[in-house]
């Protein structure tokens, strides 16, 4: 594994989505992610796994990062409206140097993406400054047994009672369960049917009638877990936006953070292009290095190809979208594209390292877990391919 990591900027973005506030933020971040995340975490088992996701948390609120993952500079962001370059920045960034730091990052914005966009001043300024400070760990609560990419057939129900709501029901696939001191959980309350009869609510992980009823263990290690709601009273006050609204707000949080999956693709697909290149310079085969046979160029030329086409849809998106436009298209493409190339990518970078590509502890066999997932969560590939066929068609 090679440790010789890029302390400039690189070479895209010199490319015009970007401007020198984005350069210097690229060079800062960097510098900081090879001090403090040089020495990977490899103890995978549930408790380690929670604790360092904990600890990374407040290392990247103590680190000023987390500013940028929340919006309202009066309660603690780094500005009033998120960057979305800058948070692409962010997580591919992240995942190019640790993998758990960019779920703990991630987690953290869309936990907490509803309140920042519809929250009420009161609800802001109760969770965003200590979100984006690191002292409290956000969830979004969205996913349901029967309930995933189907959001109208949400079950888990928030009935209206004199003084708030009282939730029943399940939530599945939850990143940070189990560990959240807060989640954002939508669940149908009746305005109308589908997805218009939905709404948000924030709900502590102390409320009574709240509990985790599985934790998940999936191929990379994330806290994920099932969450239960048996009589769970909610007050009024913890309700996000309109009843009947929660699509919306979901949706909207959604077209924020998704563009930021493609991101963190591209993070783990330049790691494995970076660890690619370095092995095959080092590797001695037959007399010679991997790099000078002709099918070794060939790969990396495919790889190099793929990772910069990605990373063009990625921050054309962001930029659009920095700009005030609607990209639920370009968004769609970009995470479509930079997910599955990245694991076309990392594909390839197992192969060139051969055996030691799937010995546990290297880099490749890690990024070969990470970048699995991210081909499904946010809207799997198939998803987005009916967004971008419908959108397109509309027009």
């Amino acid at each position: 594994m090679s440790n010789n990591h890029p302390t400039q900027h690189p070479a895209e973005l010199d490319w015009p989505f970007f401007d020198d506030s984005h350069r210097d933020f690229k060079v800062r971040l960097d510098a900081w992610c090879q001090e403090h995340l040089a020495h990977a975490h490899h103890d995978e088992s549930r408790d380690a796994v929670d604790a360092e996701c904990i600890r990374l948390v407040r290392l990247l609120g103590s680190g000023g990062w987390l500013k940028h993952a929340v919006s309202g500079t009066a309660y603690g962001a780094a500005s009033d409206v998120i960057d979305t370059r800058q948070l692409c920045l962010l997580r591919e960034t992240l995942a190019f140097h640790n993998g758990l730091s960019d779920f703990a990052f991630a987690m953290q914005g869309l936990g907490t993406g509803a309140i920042s966009l519809m929250g009420s001043p009161d609800q802001k300024q109760r969770y965003l400054p200590r979100v984006a400070s690191g002292q409290a760990l956000s969830a979004f609560a969205l996913s349901e047994p029967d309930a995933g990419s189907d959001v109208a057939a949400m079950q888990c129900s928030a009935t209206a009672t004199a003084d708030g709501y009282v939730l029943n029901g399940r939530k599945t696939w939850i990143s940070n369960g189990g560990i959240a001191d807060f989640y954002v959980v939508f669940a149908r309350t009746g305005e109308a049917p589908g997805a218009r009869g939905i709404t948000a609510f924030i709900v502590d992980a102390d409320t009574p009638g709240l509990t985790i009823e599985e934790r998940i263990d999936v191929v990379a290690p994330h806290p994920l877990a099932t969450l239960k709601f048996d009589n769970c009273k909610v007050a009024a006050a913890q309700r996000i936006g309109d009843a009947g609204q929660g699509f919306k707000v979901a949706m909207a949080t959604l077209d924020v953070f998704r563009t930021s999956v493609a991101a963190a693709a591209l993070g783990f697909g330049r790691r494995a292009l970076h660890e690619s290149i370095s092995w095959a310079r080092s590797r001695k085969m037959f007399g010679q290095s991997l790099g000078d046979f002709q099918i070794t160029q060939t790969k990396i030329a495919q790889m190099a190809t793929m990772l910069d086409a990605a990373t063009l849809l990625t921050y054309r998106a962001a930029w659009l979208r920095d700009q005030g436009a609607r990209i639920t298209r370009e968004a769609a493409m970009a995470k479509m594209t930079a997910t599955e190339n990245a694991q076309q990518i990392i594909d390839m970078a197992v192969q060139l390292h051969g055996g030691m590509g799937v010995k546990k502890g290297v880099m490749v066999e890690s990024l070969y877990r990470e970048i699995r997932a991210l081909r499904i969560y946010e809207g799997a590939t198939e998803v987005q391919q009916l967004i971008i066929g419908k959108d397109l068609l509309k027009g």
